[in-house]
């Protein structure tokens, strides 16, 4: 069970939260989000994190170039697009060299069929919560629809996660669940992490 922590934006609080060693963390590019990571990072800060954590940039609608242009800039690792991001787009992405997880909402008439033309050029998919806040909204979505997923490849269960739910999130017996996502739950103010609720959660996960 992978664990992705997402929404870092504090220097400080990023080391703390990789001394945790999950597997990957996240980075908002999105200008609207309270969690817009640019000016509040030093890109050169990311580079000395080592190579045990995944370095993960959140885009939202944002065009080829100034994905790669920050992909490269802030050293990350892969790209996780959370808009209505194209297969063409991940393609182009994959093309370069550029690993990426793609985001869906889902709701209780969401098609997974429409998923099938971004296997190729994705690692992972990532399931959240249908909000217009585009994720960060600490809501969870109905996990009983993760059952109608039959395409065979890895995803990631983000929307509303919360300290508490290691035992519910361990009983899913999906073969596809890959991870989890976690973010707005486990903050002090956004951006910030607990890093207590965290150490806590990642314990019980792994139990």
């Amino acid at each position: 069970m992978k664990i992705k922590v997402c929404g870092l934006s504090s220097e400080d609080n990023i080391k703390e939260v990789v001394g945790l060693e999950p597997d990957l963390i996240g980075f908002i590019f999105y200008p609207p989000s309270p969690r817009y990571v640019v000016d509040k990072v030093d890109p050169l800060k990311l580079t000395g994190l080592g190579d045990n954590v995944l370095k993960t940039g959140v885009f939202v609608n944002a065009d080829f170039y100034e994905i790669s242009g920050i992909f490269w800039k802030y050293n990350l690792d892969i790209v996780q697009l959370h808009g209505d991001e194209s297969p063409a787009l991940c393609e182009q992405l994959k093309d370069t060299g550029i690993k990426t997880i793609k985001a869906f909402s889902l709701h209780e008439e969401f098609d997974f069929e429409i998923m099938m033309d971004y296997i190729p050029y994705c690692k992972y998919f990532l399931f959240d919560t249908q909000t217009k806040y585009r994720g960060g909204s600490g809501k969870k979505f109905n996990w009983e629809i993760i059952r109608k997923y039959e395409l065979g490849h890895p995803f990631f269960l983000s929307g509303g996660i919360a300290p508490g739910d290691a035992r519910e999130i361990l009983s899913i017996t999906h073969p596809s669940l890959a991870g989890v996502d976690v973010n707005s739950r486990f903050e002090k103010s956004p951006g910030i992490k607990d890093i207590g609720k965290l150490k806590q959660f990642f314990n019980d996960l792994k139990k």
